[in-house]
């Protein structure tokens, strides 16, 4: 787990989820079949985070692109197939509902989750590439029910972190010695 991951998944923990990184999903071979992965090892999630309260499982998938020129909006707009390819949950719906359905299974067989938990998409990244893509990115993951994590929304989280009590998570910490009493 990177730092970037690791920060996502203790916002999610103190929104009230029970958090798991680098998950395994553990497909069939008629499952790798369906998705025209014969041969693929089990399929990983960046984070999954669960509501009990809610019946909530949260994929997450991070990209934090920090020094870079950061996410696109041709990566999800059909223009670009390489780009494309960096985020296969948000491209290939066939894919997205395997994957999700065998998550499911899974975690409800090891009563992780209660049975037919909702399934909801998030994309966490440290950096979008300008506003233009910012607004075609929000615009197109509202379409599809899923969430975008941008820096406003990671900046928003990490003030709500900086004005809680004291916590012992490096992200906590992190964003009480930067944003604590910080105005906007």
């Amino acid at each position: 787990m990177d730092a970037f991951e690791q920060v996502v998944s203790e916002i999610l923990w103190m929104s009230g989820f029970w958090v798991r990184t680098s998950v395994k999903v553990e497909l069939t071979k008629e499952e790798k079949r369906l998705i025209g992965r014969h041969s693929s090892p089990r399929w990983e999630l960046d984070i999954v985070g669960y509501s009990g309260r809610e019946n909530l499982l949260r994929i997450v998938e991070c990209k934090s692109f920090l020094d870079s020129v950061g996410v696109r909006a041709c990566a999800f707009d059909g223009s670009d197939p390489e780009e494309a390819k960096r985020y296969k949950l948000f491209n290939e719906p066939e894919l997205r509902r395997v994957v999700f359905n065998r998550l499911c299974l899974q975690f409800t067989e090891a009563g992780a989750c209660r049975e037919t938990p909702q399934v909801r998409l998030s994309l966490a990244c440290g950096k979008i590439k300008n506003d233009a893509d910012r607004a075609k990115i929000h615009s197109h993951f509202e379409g599809q029910g899923w969430e975008l994590w941008d820096e406003p929304w990671l900046r928003e989280r990490l003030r709500q972190m900086a004005d809680r009590g004291y916590e012992n998570h490096v992200s906590a910490v992190v964003a009480k010695l930067l944003l604590r009493g910080k105005a906007d």
